[in-house]
């Protein structure tokens, strides 16, 4: 494909779901202007290695997880991470995963390194189950809003969120020993 005609497709792309983008990455990061700077620095590393998406069959899929790995790179940040609350985690949803691996969340949820490790955890779920604990963590989707959009069972979601709690557990467990 010809570099123009991918350019046009990713300029088409950016403008019809920019929207889209800055909401989520809105809501993710509690800063309008943080979500404007992330999806326009994805969008600008996107013109600048176009040649490079030839292999990149669904753009808004792509441009949509290059905004979405910005956002998880801003996270790490730690006065990012005290401005957006802690990544939006709920303190019932740490609660739950602290208690799963057998510790007491009072004490638990003090140390930053702990926190540290479960959001690097996280990241290793495997996609099905980051999926389910991002959309109700980070999106605070229901189990039901969260089956009418994806169109899988909210069975299957509540088993998905009990197996990621289980392995968020286990690795927990694992960094404290």
């Amino acid at each position: 494909m010809k570099k123009n005609d991918r350019r046009s497709e990713l300029e088409t792309a950016y403008r019809e779901n920019r929207r889209g983008f800055l909401a989520w990455a809105a809501k993710a990061t509690r800063s309008f202007v943080d979500a404007e700077d992330l999806v326009q620095d994805a969008f600008a590393k996107a013109l600048a290695n176009v040649e490079s998406l030839d292999a990149v069959d669904d753009l808004v899929a792509w441009l949509f997880a290059s905004v979405r790995n910005r956002v998880r790179d801003l996270w790490r940040h730690n006065e990012t991470r005290r401005k957006a609350g802690e990544i939006s985690v709920s303190d019932e949803a740490i609660a739950e995963i602290i208690a799963s691996a057998g510790l007491d969340p009072a004490e638990a949820t003090a140390s930053s390194e702990l926190l540290d490790a479960l959001y690097d955890a996280i990241e290793e779920l495997p996609d099905e189950q980051r999926a389910v604990i991002e959309a109700q963590v980070l999106d605070g989707l229901t189990f039901k809003e969260l089956a009418q959009s994806s169109g899988i069972s909210p069975d299957t979601l509540a088993a998905r969120k009990r197996y990621a709690v289980r392995r968020l557990a286990a690795a927990l467990r694992e960094w404290i020993e």
